[in-house]
């Protein structure tokens, strides 16, 4: 029997990541996305036994500066691409320049720099990773879809969609529906 299923990644994240502080007693305060506060009182056996447990989950402790900046960069943009209500009123340089204190110039070498691939570009898979999970959960048309998005037409997140993923949004569709339909026909 095949399961289909939806998560937020997010939510998984921070709840894998409570479970495995309480298992190992170590008090803490969940704060922004990627971010958690422990208290000063955590042996180096128990930090070291975290580290381990959270691997197996492909999440890893940050603790360099400009890797911390890069994951602080990927959450804001997943942040503004996941919930429409928070996408900026201003320019998406400004509101990352706005949010971690760093000038939109530094920001974008530093990223650029450490994953090989620019801010822009990093936004664009963002949405395009959005706009498959939209059209595989089937609650919006691709206007609604292109539009939740932000984007200024139809026609622009096709191109885009097309680009990152060889597919037009409608083969995708049609590929999602045939996968289903074998699905439900085993």
């Amino acid at each position: 029997m095949k399961l289909n299923f939806n998560y937020d990644g997010n939510i998984a994240c921070r709840a894998i990541l409570q479970d495995q502080l309480e298992k190992l007693d170590i008090k803490y305060q969940l704060l922004d996305l990627g971010q958690i506060e422990i208290g000063d009182d955590v042996s180096e056996d128990s930090f070291t036994a975290l580290q381990d447990s959270l691997k197996k989950y492909a999440i890893h402790i940050i603790d360099n500066p400009k890797g911390q900046l890069i994951q602080k960069i990927k959450d804001a943009i997943i942040e503004i691409v996941y919930e429409k209500d928070k996408f900026p009123n201003v320019t998406i340089s400004q509101y990352l320049s706005d949010k971690l204190n760093f000038r939109y110039g530094y920001i974008t070498n530093v990223f650029s720099e450490y994953t090989h691939t620019s801010i822009e570009n990093f936004i664009i898979i963002q949405k395009i990773e959005r706009a498959k999970k939209l059209i595989i959960e089937e609650k919006l048309t691709l206007t609604e879809i292109s539009h939740e998005l932000n984007y200024s037409s139809v026609a622009y997140l096709s191109t885009q969609f097309k680009k990152v993923t060889g597919l037009t949004p409608s083969m995708f569709k049609r590929i999602v529906g045939k996968r289903r339909e074998l699905a439900n026909n085993e």
